[in-house]
């Protein structure tokens, strides 16, 4: 095959490293991961996605849509000496990095994260994000030493402490910069070391968790962004769709400054649709909320935006059970000294969980969306069909159920949305019911000792 057939793609990860794949030029998004997998060492990605920046936004591609989609002409004029790039990124964040199997996968996810955080302009936090910097600096740096012994006088010693732990860490490396500017430098050198020397004893490996675990609670840290317009002829986009966790953000940019407008629950959004670049978020009943209207910046780009809503969606409603139940096995953890029982627990769920794969069935979500219209070769085609392009999704969450009886988690079966679930229902009811079973020993254990 001559090697005008072939082009190169260069593959961005999270912790500044890169991958180079090549690949011919009719090849579609999987085979780019498929290459990124082996390169890796993993057999999945789960909560990782690969994405092409365009109009200075991140969108995940679909893995069953050609390359070509996504570079347009400059796909079929390239040449194999000139990398096209792609991003490995977060595609959907996760409230335990016990859900994450792959250490490497796990660590791909901290270092994301990690500048996520640097970025964070959730001013109110302060406090949080001490915490934060403390539980990086035990994954990154491990225990702290403790200083110098021999100083006669107290005061010389805390000079010394000081002098000590001054250097081993820059501020700009874990707070953001407004953080920065608002304490000084020297209060942050002064006082995150004490922070940090309460970790001591805790493994690299349980602080990335613990990061990732604090991390959930800040308010704009997990979250994935989407400009988005308030008027279709509007020239700059001043609302941003924040995808999170449990739910959609709505920001305004006022100033250079991100304002919260709407905080939605998946439980609070009735109906997510789009026609063309209208994009159309409609509340439950219960809010007595007009419906909000916005206008991205075309159909592909709206196509993309609700993909991911949608995977975001089922991948909440599918995990939950065993994120409460991994809650409940930490918190006794943290309460209890059930430390070695607990691990082999912990390492037997993981066997569990690795049977199947929270990537395994992603590319069945391409059937989750389907397209009115097809998509055409050209931008200049499909700008024609986005008018005739319409898709609706109807996120109602399911009342909370208990799961102990397997049969109550029929839910996860019978989801207004349509579309396969990220994994069967009964794989999901195994896992909390094992979980179940760890915790009904805990109380047995517990009991037995009183």
């Amino acid at each position: 095959m001559r090697t005008t057939q072939k082009r190169q793609v260069c593959v961005l990860l999270p912790n500044k490293q890169h991958l180079d794949c090549t690949v011919m030029v009719r090849s579609r998004g999987h085979e780019v991961l498929d290459s990124v997998l082996k390169q890796l060492g993993v057999s999945e990605l789960q909560v990782l996605g690969l994405a092409v920046l365009r109009d200075n936004e991140y969108l995940f591609l679909d893995l069953e849509q050609k390359l070509s989609k996504y570079f347009g002409k400059t796909w079929s004029r390239g040449s194999l000496m000139v990398p096209f790039i792609l991003f490995l990124r977060v595609q959907y964040y996760v409230e335990s990095g016990r859900l994450i199997f792959s250490s490497r996968v796990q660590q791909l996810y901290y270092a994301e994260l990690r500048q996520t955080v640097l970025r964070s302009q959730s001013r109110h936090q302060e406090a949080l994000f001490f915490q934060l910097a403390a539980s990086a600096l035990q994954a990154e740096v491990g225990d702290l030493q403790p200083r110098a012994e021999g100083r006669d006088e107290e005061e010389g010693e805390e000079r010394g402490r000081r002098r000590k732990h001054r250097h081993y860490f820059l501020p700009e490396d874990y707070f953001p910069s407004w953080l920065i500017k608002r304490r000084g430098r020297d209060f942050l050198l002064q006082h995150c070391p004490v922070l940090h020397t309460e970790l001591r004893g805790v493994t690299r490996s349980q602080a990335v968790l613990q990061f990732i675990r604090e991390a959930v609670s800040l308010q704009d840290g997990p979250v994935t962004f989407y400009r988005m317009r308030q008027e279709k002829r509007e020239v700059r986009s001043s609302i941003l769709l924040g995808v999170t966790l449990r739910g959609v953000h709505v920001y305004q940019e006022v100033e250079g400054k991100q304002c919260l407008l709407y905080d939605f629950s998946w439980s609070d959004i009735e109906r997510l649709t789009f026609q063309g670049s209208r994009f159309e978020i409609t509340a439950v009943g219960s809010l007595c909320l007009s419906k909000l209207v916005y206008y991205t910046p075309s159909a592909f780009h709206a196509k993309h935006v609700l993909r991911h809503l949608t995977d975001s969606h089922r991948l909440h409603i599918s995990t939950r059970g065993a994120v409460s139940y991994i809650q409940q096995l930490e918190d006794i953890q943290a309460t209890h000294s059930y430390r070695e029982a607990y691990i082999c627990d912990t390492t037997r769920l993981a066997h569990r969980l690795r049977s199947n794969s929270l990537t395994s069935s992603m590319s069945d979500f391409s059937v989750a969306v389907e397209t009115a219209a097809a998509w055409s070769k050209e931008e200049e085609e499909e700008e024609e069909e986005e008018v005739t392009a319409e898709f609706e999704l109807c996120v109602d969450e399911p009342e909370e159920l208990f799961v102990d009886d397997p049969a109550e988690v029929s839910w996860l079966s019978e989801l207004s949305v349509d579309g396969p679930l990220m994994l069967p229902s009964s794989y999901w009811a195994a896992v909390a019911m094992e979980m179940k079973q760890v915790l009904r020993r805990r109380a047995d254990e517990e009991v037995s000792v009183d």
